[in-house]
């Protein structure tokens, strides 16, 4: 199978053979497989593939021997730094009680395909929500460990990630944990919308989980859909995902279109299946995209509290980047 040609995996999940997209969130309402791209800007893209059944990932990492140049980044450490001075400063005025503050790091790319980067991946960096999707002037390889939506009928759960740490270390700070509960209050109310009265509840709280490199802090709340409601609704509810962009979400949004100078793209938005009543989507952080504009790109943030520090939170999107990074061929 041709490594460049149109496809999806995640979880097991592979699908083939385009047949069919759209940008209408009206379409998941049909009962087809359809794989799910929106940017954290909001673009849609909806995949429908003649082929959808249970296989690994089908391409050989062996074939991926990029060996890219230092990466470039959108805000450099001390354009960074100063943007997370902002952002507590907007927080001790009360404007916005927790920002998700990115940059965007950049390569020079002239390949055409990231199928057997993403195998790479899948060998030297596993992630339960890895995915992969390549659709007309997009390839998206995901390492992400951040479930946005899982859905079976009616049963709602999301698991938002806040705090990052390496894994020689022992115990979550109070300001980790902190950030951890304000996205979760944040998604017990963005649930509350869609979801039946009384339902939306934290079915676990500050879980630690482990992953190659990192650890992080984990919350699942989940809820009981309302009856008869479509996809569109339920998604336009629900995003741009809580961890990603803040508390109150549409303060946080009006720091991060102020203060981050390219869009967030793939990046920050999500990725995975819907079929019927049943889906599985990612937050697509750990991602590496490929818009066929002569650039590899990927994604790096870390999330701002009023007791962040700026130096601080920088390295810390570097501890998220840098095994990624080295394992697609560059250094930062």
């Amino acid at each position: 199978m041709d490594l460049g040609q149109d496809c999806f995996w995640m979880g097991g999940r592979f699908a083939h053979s385009l047949i069919e997209e759209s940008e209408d969130l009206a379409r998941l309402d049909d009962g087809n497989f359809w794989a799910v791209s929106i940017s954290y800007e909001g673009q849609v893209r909806l995949a429908r593939f003649a082929e959808e059944f249970d296989s690994p990932f089908p391409f050989d990492s062996s074939k991926w021997n990029e060996r890219l140049n230092k990466w470039g980044s959108s805000l450099t450490e001390v354009e960074y730094c100063e943007y997370v001075e902002e952002i507590r400063q907007a927080i001790a005025s009360g404007w916005v009680y927790q920002v998700n503050a990115c940059r965007v790091l950049s390569a020079a790319f002239s390949g055409e395909e990231l199928a057997s980067l993403f195998s790479k991946i899948l060998q030297e960096n596993p992630a339960p929500y890895a995915s992969y999707l390549s659709l007309p002037g997009i390839q998206i390889a995901s390492a992400s460990p951040e479930l946005f939506l899982l859905r079976k009928g009616g049963k709602l759960m999301t698991s938002p990630i806040k705090g990052t740490q390496e894994l020689a270390l022992q115990g979550f700070g109070n300001k980790d944990q902190s950030e951890n509960v304000m996205i979760v209050d944040l998604m017990r109310n963005d649930l509350g919308q869609i979801c039946q009265p009384g339902s939306v509840e934290v079915a676990e709280l500050l879980r630690s989980e482990d992953h190659p490199g990192l650890r992080h802090l984990v919350s699942d709340v989940v809820g009981m859909l309302k009856e008869d409601l479509s996809w569109a609704p339920i998604l336009n509810a629900l995003l741009p995902a809580g961890s990603i962009s803040g508390a109150p979400k549409s303060s946080a949004m009006q720091v991060i279109a102020e203060y981050e100078p390219v869009p967030r793209g793939p990046y920050c938005g999500i990725l995975g299946w819907v079929k019927g009543d049943a889906a599985e989507l990612s937050v697509a952080i750990r991602t590496f995209w490929n818009a066929k504009d002569g650039y590899l790109r990927f994604g790096t943030g870390a999330g701002i509290t009023w007791g962040s520090q700026p130096k601080a939170e920088w390295e810390e999107t570097q501890l998220k980047a840098r095994k990624l990074i080295s394992i697609a061929g560059g250094f930062i």
